[in-house]
């Protein structure tokens, strides 16, 4: 009976912190100074949200044995973005390499902003699901009236 909301609220809470991922790639888009590797400072590396369905070998056997029901959703991991740092030269940074260059983070506005939108329809589409079941279990419990 609850399986839609379930199935809706997992996906809410997935899509709210991919949005918060994506909040701290635009928040850090500028920072040169991440992480300290080897006594060295490296920009900050995108983050990537990683998303898997929620779902154990309990609810394959369930499936496989009724009908086809989905579980929802879940963030297995967040990865770091493998791409090369942008470099721009400005001798005179403080983080300039011997030949003036400044490493700058992966990440790219435009594709967290895409991302942003994405994850934005994504959430607002599951609680428009999640509503829809809401009115249909409480149709339901007025027909005993």
């Amino acid at each position: 009976m609850f399986q839609g909301i379930n199935t809706s609220a997992s996906a809410l809470t997935s899509q709210r912190l991919r949005m918060d991922v994506v909040s701290s790639n635009m928040a850090n888009a500028e920072s040169t100074r991440g992480r300290l590797v080897d006594g060295e400072w490296e920009p900050y590396r995108r983050k990537m949200v990683v998303m898997e369905p929620n779902q154990t070998f309990k609810g394959h056997l369930n499936r496989a044995q009724e009908e086809q029901r989905g579980n929802g959703v879940k963030v297995s991991r967040i990865v770091e973005d493998q791409t090369p740092f942008k470099l721009f030269y400005q001798p005179t940074h403080p983080d300039a390499d011997d030949n003036g260059f400044v490493q700058l983070p992966n990440v790219d506005p435009l594709k967290e902003m895409v991302d942003m939108m994405s994850a934005s329809r994504s959430y607002e589409a599951n609680i428009t699901a999640l509503d829809a079941h809401k009115n249909m279990l409480l149709k339901a419990l007025e027909i005993g009236k």
